[in-house]
């Protein structure tokens, strides 16, 4: 793996209290380190200098206040949020075989936000076309949740779910190995 690739490995920061903040770029990592911002928590195995490791998870040495924030309606988040599954056929899907979907059409002023935009394979997406659901004949799965404070936990725990010594810091069942937290968000 050259230099470069390395520097864009996934670190899991979190705060002074062990709260997951984020995932950043080893890099950033390597810089709040050397500032003396950062602590190592836990090293991978690839050492990058005598001595030192690439860090896996990192904690900050000063409690970083952070106001709630809701996450952005992104293409990947809500991806993320529907378990890259077809709302309207259920068929999982790679990101790019997957698109977002209005629920309610733009054209008939359908907004872009967590309750109106849902995950949808290109077929299902062409058949509803700018139509609602109801119109279509194509019930959705479940129906599409607003971001709530949860939210932005169960996306850290989504895309570090393949990183087996986050899951202590990402309150994660390890044994379970996949992401509960989506089928349980759609319970409600």
């Amino acid at each position: 793996m050259s230099v470069t690739n390395l520097m864009r490995s996934p670190t899991l920061q979190l705060n002074r209290s062990f709260e997951p903040l984020r995932i950043i770029y080893a890099r950033h990592a390597l810089t709040l380190i050397t500032k003396g911002k950062a602590v190592v928590v836990v090293p991978t195995s690839i050492r990058i200098y005598p001595g030192v490791y690439l860090p896996s998870v990192i904690r900050l040495v000063e409690f970083a206040k952070v106001p709630y924030k809701t996450p952005q309606a992104t293409r990947k988040n809500i991806f993320t949020r529907d378990g890259h599954r077809c709302m309207y056929c259920g068929s999982r899907k790679g990101s790019n075989e997957l698109e977002l979907e209005h629920v309610i059409p733009k054209s008939r002023g359908g907004k872009k936000s967590w309750e109106n935009l849902v995950a949808a394979c290109r077929r299902c997406n062409s058949r509803k076309n700018d139509r609602t659901p109801e119109e279509a004949g194509m019930p959705l799965l479940h129906k599409p949740l607003p971001a709530t404070i949860h939210t932005q936990r169960g996306i850290l725990q989504t895309l570090g779910g393949e990183v087996n010594e986050w899951s202590p810091y990402l309150f994660m069942d390890s044994s379970k190995g996949d992401q509960s937290w989506v089928a349980h968000s759609q319970l409600n």
